[in-house]
């Protein structure tokens, strides 16, 4: 039997490790890491052999369902487009364009088609009401990066090949493979910072797989970053060891820092963090004395009640020490695709949702009001909900909400290949492509990579006949949604459908720093390398003065909500719910991979020892975990990896609802955290949803 062998990304996860697939043309018969990808040098995680359980997963829909009397029913494409358009149509002729509503879930930007033509239907559709799982996730980092650099996507990742010191907070990228920060092969990369006499220290609530990798861990209490981070900036103005630093020229706000953090001393916040006031200050002693270090925070602290405080205080703390924008600091991309020429900057509060007057940022509210913009009547309300590559139910504060909300819509439609949690609510169902029927791209990935290269695959197999592109899809409804009226929208329209993906794709690489081209990535099938990364600024900045602005005024305002937490005795006592993720997991992804979800069940409460003999619970036994909007029964994993006070269940889970078509997952079911989660609880700055520290209460159950 012939074989050939494709080379191309792995697109489930932030890693974008490069994969070599043997296949015989129609079936795939082993994914190894590819070991001349320059940039992820061979390695994979256990996700990449999900493409293959993807690509023949019997569960994954192959063409259009609509429901009828409460049955699924397939029907053709032309019906379908036509069908979801008339309704969503008629639903906005009848009660405003912000009666439909959209969102957009998180394997969108790992899609070089959606990357580059979901906006055509945004478009067409005109709608006020967008949400993503951007504000369950990574909206601080993009609301500090616009207003502190000029671009919504003007982030900065550590350089972590070239750093001797790495300080990081509330992030496991064991686990994540990176986030918000594309590093493959982490693992060695971790190892070689040890190996060149540096050292790496994770704070955490939780001693996670990189805890356990690094040099020092340090227990923190859930939410308590901005507090901590607060006292190492108050003993950097105590023990005068702010930096000197090219950029400090270039930064506005810098004077009278010093008075804001004077409340904050290591000494205050001891208690209230969990770390004591000299450790506090041997931290910032070690971090200042390195010659190369980087402070860098994620996911634990982007979801807290002070996840932009947290986050802000971070890049204040980098900048402060002379450590942005320098090797071995916070650094920029600059990758083949010059991605932020071609996007808005971003823009914050130009308008606020109907019911609770919560921010916008960049066009999109944030999704834990979701719920509440479909149950609340009155003008605006959503009626009709379209939702691509997302399941809000499992991924959102409060799913029950979400849930009840669902089956009270007039018209759902939802674009997705497998029939889960949210999509069960829909009246027509629309099935891209598999990941492997579809060339790729990382548009997103290599702007947040930690060395610049550049890599694009075609499609492993060829789409069937009878199949679409997430992109024709889009393309499809706009032109039904918005027809083309006079000459010029005609002109427009066929202009669509000439600029593929990869015309698309070819185009920007021409004008790209580089000047590549389709046709030069084909020729290297390994990928380029593109080199370290390189000072930019200020020359890079996005503000028209190029300057930092620190925007003191917006983001320090925060420390008087700070002031509360550091005298709230009362919440030291209580126990705080955080998540976790899994090198196995992503999401809710790709739980319907047996590989991938067998052996020991991992959706479980890992509570501290002294949490469980308070409760009189053993290893394997169930504990209830309650919170305001809901309860939890979870089987308890007793460990001392986690901090007591805490209890930590992982997310994602939570695949026993009716009606879910996901065999594999429904056998490996879990719980869903977010049945606990409280879309109440936010971060005030952003509006992000503050999935970590929230107060739950805990007891044995049988």
């Amino acid at each position: 039997m012939a074989t050939t062998i494709h080379h191309r990304t792995c697109n489930l996860c932030e890693a974008i490790c490069g994969l070599e697939i043997e296949h015989d043309g129609s079936q795939i018969l082993s994914i190894k890491g590819d070991k001349q990808d320059p940039f992820s040098r061979g390695h994979v995680c256990p996700k990449a052999v999900a493409l293959k359980d993807i690509h023949e997963d019997p569960d994954r829909l192959r063409q259009p369902l609509k429901k009828v009397d409460g049955q699924w029913q397939s029907i053709s494409w032309d019906q379908a487009l036509d069908e979801v358009a008339e309704k969503l149509g008629a639903i906005q002729q009848a009660h405003g364009k912000d009666s439909v509503g959209v969102y957009l879930g998180n394997p969108n930007v790992h899609n070089t088609g959606s990357m580059l033509f979901s906006r055509h239907l945004l478009h067409a559709l005109n709608t006020r009401n967008r949400f993503s799982a951007t504000s369950v996730d990574q909206l601080p980092h993009h609301l500090i990066a616009h207003k502190l650099f000029g671009h919504q996507l003007k982030i900065p990742v550590p350089d972590i090949d070239h750093c001797d010191y790495f300080l990081v907070f509330g992030a496991n990228p064991m686990a994540s493979n990176g986030s918000i920060m594309t590093v493959p092969d982490v693992r060695h990369r971790l190892k070689a910072i040890n190996q060149r006499g540096g050292k790496i220290v994770v704070i955490d609530p939780r001693r996670s797989e990189t805890a356990e990798v690094a040099s020092e861990h340090l227990f923190v209490r859930p939410g308590s970053d901005a507090l901590l981070l607060s006292a190492m900036i108050h003993d950097l103005y105590a023990s005068g060891k702010v930096a000197t630093h090219r950029l400090h020229d270039h930064t506005d706000e810098l004077e009278g820092l010093e008075a804001q953090f004077s409340p904050f001393s290591p000494e205050a916040v001891a208690e209230a963090t969990g770390i004591s006031a000299l450790e506090i200050r041997r931290l910032v002693s070690e971090f200042t004395s390195a010659k190369n270090a980087v402070a860098y925070g994620r996911m634990g602290v982007s979801v807290h009640p002070f996840g932009t405080l947290s986050q802000y205080l971070i890049m204040l703390f980098n900048l402060l020490c002379g450590r942005l924008d320098e090797p071995g600091g916070l650094m920029f991309t600059r990758p083949a695709i010059d991605t932020l020429s071609v996007t808005g900057p971003g823009n914050f509060d130009r308008s606020r949702s109907r019911v609770r007057q919560l921010p916008a940022f960049s066009g999109e509210y944030p999704v834990a009001t979701l719920a509440e913009e479909i149950l609340t009547p009155g003008e605006g309300q959503i009626r009709a909900l379209l939702t691509v590559a997302g399941n809000p139910v499992l991924s959102t504060p409060n799913g029950r909400q979400l849930d009840k909300a669902l089956e009270q819509l007039d018209f759902m439609v939802c674009i997705d290949f497998y029939l889960n949690e949210t999509s069960r609510h829909a009246d027509i169902i629309l099935p891209p492509v598999s990941p492997l029927e579809r060339e790729h791209y990382d548009v997103i990935f290599h702007l947040l990579a930690v060395r610049n290269s550049s890599r694009y695959a075609d499609a492993l197999f060829e789409k069937p006949k009878d199949a679409k592109h997430d992109w024709e899809i889009f393309l499809a409804l706009a032109e039904r949604l918005s027809p083309a009226r006079g000459l010029k929208q005609k002109f427009s329209h066929l202009g669509r459908r000439i600029l593929t993906p990869k015309r698309t794709l070819d185009a920007l690489l021409k004008r790209g720093p580089y000047k590549l081209s389709l046709k030069k990535l084909r020729a290297q099938p390994h990928g380029i390398d593109l080199g370290p990364l390189q000072p930019q600024l200020p020359e890079g900045l996005h503000h028209k003065d190029k300057r930092i602005h620190l925007n003191t005024e917006f983001f320090l305002s925060d420390l008087e909500r700070l002031k509360t937490l550091l005298a709230d005795t009362e919440r030291h006592e209580q126990v705080l719910l955080i998540g976790r993720r899994h090198v196995r997991s992503n999401n809710s992804w790709l739980h319907n991979s047996q590989r991938l979800v067998k052996g020991k069940p991992r959706c479980t409460a890992q509570i501290h020892p002294r949490d469980a003999a308070r409760m009189g619970v053993n290893e394997g036994q169930n504990v209830r975990i309650t919170s305001r909007v809901g309860s939890l029964v979870v089987p308890a994993e007793v460990t001392d990896e986690i901090m007591p006070g805490v209890v930590s269940v992982p997310h994602g889970w939570g695949h026993q609802r009716e009606g879910v078509q996901l065999s594999v997952a429904k056998e490996h079911a879990g719980v869903s955290v977010n049945d606990l989660t409280d879309e109440q609880a936010i971060d005030a700055l952003s509006g992000n949803a503050a999935l970590n520290a929230l107060p739950v209460q805990l007891s044995a159950a049988s």
